[in-house]
């Protein structure tokens, strides 16, 4: 079984690790360089202003989330209430989230990575999540029996992330809708306000599962 799941991404076109820079201001947070009690980690892709970050160190104390936005508006308004809420278990991180992973985040060192309400690239599909090489080395990163959970309000979004995520990934995954008093993002708040139907699917790594990248670290 081992063989196949190498297999089929495997053929997919390469990402290139190297060629990517470290990110302007780049530094290492704690919770990477000193993680003595094991503390799970936990990354969120695209965070917004903040608000499922905010909300899930409250509710996951126990686990420590990495948040990461590019937009600088966004990014500002979600720091300003990150130091309001001064959560010791959250990184508000500015930066562009591949190339700050390629840097930062060690193999199999991730317990759940979270991308909810990406932007749906619906004119360049090739930069939609599921249909980048990248993909294959944020898997890498992920920990054995680790999750990744997408959420979109776009239906042909998430028929193409069920689909890459079962014939090139060979992930386990369910798919499900979303509820209707959910409210993890602005977005979704919006979305699901105005009665639109909101997609979960949640992918997890199997025991067994091997990627290109699985011993490559660049903070060797």
């Amino acid at each position: 079984m081992t063989e196949n799941i190498a297999l089929t991404h495997q053929q997919q076109r390469a990402f290139q690790p190297h060629k990517l820079s470290v990110p302007r201001d780049f530094v290492m947070p704690d919770v990477i360089t000193n993680n003595k009690n094991g503390t799970p980690l936990v990354l969120e892709i695209g965070a917004g202003k903040g608000k499922h970050a905010l909300s899930f160190v409250t509710q996951q104390p126990d686990k420590h989330l990495v948040a990461i936005e590019r937009t600088r508006n966004k990014f500002e308004a979600f720091a300003k209430h990150a130091e309001l809420q001064s959560a010791s278990n959250l990184d508000a991180i500015h930066a562009d989230a591949i190339a700050w992973i390629v840097h930062a985040i060690a193999p199999s060192s991730v317990a759940k990575i979270f991308i909810l309400y990406p932007n749906p690239e619906q004119h360049n599909p090739n930069q939609q999540w599921l249909n980048m090489p990248f993909f294959e080395f944020l898997l890498s990163r992920l920990q054995v029996g680790g999750e990744i959970i997408l959420a979109t309000n776009i239906e042909p979004y998430m028929d193409n992330a069920e689909q890459q995520a079962t014939d090139v990934w060979a992930l386990p995954n369910t798919r499900y809708s979303v509820p209707m008093d959910s409210e993890r993002t602005h977005f979704e708040v919006k979305y699901l306000a105005r009665g639109e139907t909101c997609w979960e699917l949640r992918m997890n790594k199997p025991e067994g599962y091997q990627t290109r990248f699985d011993k490559w670290n660049n903070q060797l």
